[in-house]
């Protein structure tokens, strides 16, 4: 399993399933293949969490989400993936324009948070599912990259925030 057999996984899961039942959706899919591959996509995954470790995309789903712990930016990150790879790259590539994204503009409108702890564990599911055993230890790793200290402040200081997420700013009355 590679990046791009992982986004097909994702794509193929997003057609025609509920926006909160991609991971699930995606987890059944995986369990079909070969226990290997599916632990490989656990590695695919772990590269696609630290790939997008960054402060600027932190910051975003810390005005999304009315605040963003730790954990909280990793459910968001899996909330992210499931929104496939054209959105995933987006983000990353400018955080910001996640303003764009439906189902963030109906976070804004209805006060509620973006994130899919269950994305995190497709793998997990998926070979627990096919094996009855659980994803062996040894079978991925992950090391996040360091924050970019540019984007090392105070998320609740509009003045600093607003002017690097505007249009996110704006959306959720943040400015």
């Amino acid at each position: 399993m590679d990046k791009q057999m992982f986004w097909q996984l994702i794509e193929t899961a997003r057609t025609g399933t509920a926006a909160d039942e991609v991971a699930g959706r995606a987890a059944e899919l995986l369990a079909a293949r070969p226990a290997a591959e599916i632990a490989a996509a656990q590695q695919v995954l772990w590269d696609l969490l630290a790939e997008s470790y960054r402060g600027p995309l932190w910051a975003a789903a810390y005005v999304i989400n009315g605040g963003c712990s730790d954990d909280g930016f990793d459910y968001f990150r899996g909330w992210l993936l499931t929104q496939g790879r054209a959105v995933f790259e987006a983000a990353l590539a400018d955080p910001d324009s996640l303003a764009a994204h439906p189902a963030v503009r109906e976070a804004a409108a209805g006060g509620h948070e973006l994130w899919d702890e269950e994305a995190l564990s497709i793998a997990w599911t998926a070979y627990e599912s096919a094996t009855g055993r659980e994803l062996p230890a040894d079978s991925f790793t992950i090391s996040y990259p360091p924050l970019d200290p540019a984007w090392d402040f105070d998320f609740d200081d509009t003045a600093e925030l607003a002017p690097r997420l505007p249009r996110l700013s704006t959306l959720f009355d943040y400015a």
